[in-house]
């Protein structure tokens, strides 16, 4: 028994969509000025792309297969590609976050705001046959999803890199 779904064959809005959103946000990412150490850049980039595997790979797959992505069931190169996408979303939520200065309480909206952009990018991203849902799941189940994602984002860059560095520039003073 074959089980593969077909969405579609042919290059066109989806295969175009996760091509934009790399190319504009690697730009955004490159015309920023710079606010980050290599280290850090490298952190804020390749958290999205993680991300985005390992729930790709938990709630995407089976036992639980609640979305496919691209033009079919079955992964392929271009949805391999598509993570890339994520990478520019990393950086930006804590490159605002540092340029906007935020503390204490004004992080939860933050986080709330970037989780309600999340969903409105993943919308798009239905519109335009990135993503198939499947199997009961729903746009609105994304939200607690980008909510702990972003919480987590936020909590590993500042325990893993903003403290560690305060505590670095301490022993060298």
């Amino acid at each position: 028994m074959n089980d593969e779904v077909y969405y579609d064959n042919h290059f066109n809005a989806n295969e175009w969509f996760v091509i934009a959103m790399i190319v504009l946000g690697l730009l955004t990412v490159v015309i920023l000025p710079k606010k980050f150490t290599p280290v850090q850049t490298l952190f804020t980039l390749l958290i999205g792309i993680v991300f985005g595997l390992i729930f790709d790979h938990t709630i995407g797959l089976p036992p639980f297969d609640l979305y496919d992505v691209g033009d079919d069931s079955n992964y392929h190169w271009f949805d391999i590609f598509s993570y890339a996408m994520y990478a520019p979303f990393g950086y930006l939520f804590i490159y605002l976050y540092k340029w906007l200065g935020l503390k204490g309480f004004y992080i939860i909206p933050y986080i709330v705001i970037w989780s309600l952009l999340s969903v409105g990018i993943e919308w798009l991203s239905l519109l335009v046959g990135v993503f198939h849902y499947k199997n009961g799941y729903r746009l609105m189940f994304s939200f607690p999803i980008y909510l702990f994602l972003q919480s987590i984002h936020y909590l590993l860059f500042q325990t893993l890199l903003v403290n560690k560095s305060s505590v670095n520039e301490n022993k060298n003073a």
